[in-house]
């Protein structure tokens, strides 16, 4: 069990070439043109049918220090926004929590920046708040997400079948997730 408020003091995150920073109204200038401009193929691979406004993501970005059930970061390299993640949905009885990541166009991808942010994220869940349980969902034609993934530890361990429409399509979801004794043993393998 963890407590109901675990990200109420969330910090700047750093991992290889990225900088994590606490979304909120301070830095909602930053947020807000990636999500309003979101790539279509970004689009597509998040599965993001919603177009928002200004206002919304305004207030959306201005509320986040006072959510302390989940925990919203955009991620940066140098002085750059080229994404958000965040850690949501927790569940405290269960020492859970689901983890979304999104990129802003096609332009940053492949470059290492969604595995390095993912890298953080994780070791802030297990080694600073002591979270048991960290799960995701991948649509199944998004192939390279679900490597990059695998690279931070998250394992395949089912399928929600033809959870995604698009284009008159349907698309299963991937559930992958990591425990806390993974990323133990990950973390010990990856020691000098």
């Amino acid at each position: 069990m963890v407590p109901s408020d675990l990200f109420r003091d969330q910090p700047t995150l750093h991992g290889r070439g990225v900088r994590l920073v606490p979304l909120s109204a301070e830095n909602a200038d930053d947020f807000i043109p990636g999500i309003l401009d979101l790539d279509p193929q970004v689009r597509r691979l998040t599965g993001t049918h919603r177009t928002f406004t200004e206002v919304e993501l305004r207030a959306f970005a201005a509320s986040r220090p006072d959510h302390h059930d989940r925990a919203d970061w955009l991620i940066y390299t140098d002085d750059t926004c080229v994404g958000d993640c965040a850690l949501i949905d927790l569940d405290p009885d269960n020492a859970e929590v689901h983890y979304r990541i999104a990129l802003n166009s096609m332009g940053v991808t492949g470059r290492g920046y969604g595995t390095a942010a993912t890298d953080a994220v994780l070791k802030y869940a297990f080694e600073t708040t002591g979270l048991h349980r960290v799960a995701l969902e991948v649509f199944d034609f998004n192939t390279n997400a679900r490597r990059s993934y695998e690279k931070s530890g998250f394992v395949r361990e089912g399928v929600w079948r033809k959870h995604l429409r698009w284009n008159d399509a349907w698309h299963d979801a991937v559930l992958m997730s990591i425990l806390d004794e993974e990323y133990a043993l990950r973390s010990e393998h990856a020691r000098p």
